[in-house]
């Protein structure tokens, strides 16, 4: 077994360019520092995935190097975290998981690429709503608001991993303080990404080959998750998540007309 994974991952290194080897350890660079220090640029990782992997296999790909980095995050926030918040999400999350189970078992990969590509613009302009126009007194925070943002962040972290934004529009209309706020995503990330290991295996997006991919690229998810920390006070924030933005629109652009 240990000879079939190490074959494995020689075949997947010699059969990527060099341009994709750059893609994807940005790209992993960046789940590590939406673990840790920016949240919600995760899903401009997401879209260079899916550039460079078809769409479908991506989700696959993404989601052991999402546990790694959610390993080195719940380390750091674990004792922040606000489980209130979590029990009133659990339920409604892993509904929309299964529902998003469900969907891919009937999806091919061209059709996750569009679907992925819809999903991006959508948590682009959420994100930008939320970042610019959104005040805390105006989002609800009644459990039918609980419930319809717990099965959008389970059913588009199941066929997409993208749920950061989701969660980041929940956790602050939370108003919760910024280690509060990292320690609750955390933990949620945590427990709802292992939770979708087995259904990512039985759809087959969890493979020999692409966990030889993952562990070339797991020492990048933790260089940027331990970085992500020490780099936000000389990184200017606002330019960075314009230029993530920007760049996840182009890919999703990519994925919706080619």
């Amino acid at each position: 077994m240990a000879a079939l994974f190490c074959l494995n991952l020689l075949i997947t290194i010699h059969s990527l360019q060099i341009w994709q080897w750059a893609a994807l350890f940005l790209g992993a660079a960046t789940i590590g520092l939406a673990k840790t220090g920016i949240p919600g640029i995760g899903i401009f990782a997401v879209a260079l995935f899916a550039t460079v992997v078809p769409a479908r296999e991506s989700t696959g790909l993404i989601l052991p190097l999402l546990i790694v980095g959610d390993c080195v995050a719940v380390s750091s926030y674990f004792r922040h975290a606000v489980w209130s918040h979590l029990w009133r999400l659990f339920p409604w999350a892993v509904t929309g998981i299964l529902l998003g189970f469900f969907a891919m078992g009937q999806l091919n990969s061209y059709d996750v690429g569009k679907l992925i590509g819809v999903i991006l613009v959508i948590m682009v302009v959420m994100h930008i709503w939320r970042r610019y126009y959104m005040k805390s007194d105006e989002v609800p925070q009644g459990i039918w608001f609980a419930a319809g943002m717990g099965l959008l962040a389970g059913f588009t972290t199941m066929v997409a991993n993208a749920a950061g934004p989701i969660m980041v529009l929940y956790l602050l209309a939370m108003a919760l303080p910024k280690m509060e706020f990292m320690g609750t995503a955390a933990i949620y990330a945590f427990i709802l990404n292992w939770f979708k290991v087995p259904l990512s295996h039985h759809l087959g997006l969890i493979t020999p080959h692409s966990l030889g991919l993952d562990l070339a690229l797991a020492p990048m998810i933790i260089i940027g998750a331990l970085g992500g920390r020490k780099l936000l006070p000389v990184i200017n924030q606002n330019y960075f998540e314009w230029l993530a933005l920007g760049l996840t629109v182009l890919a999703a652009f990519k994925l919706l007309v080619f």
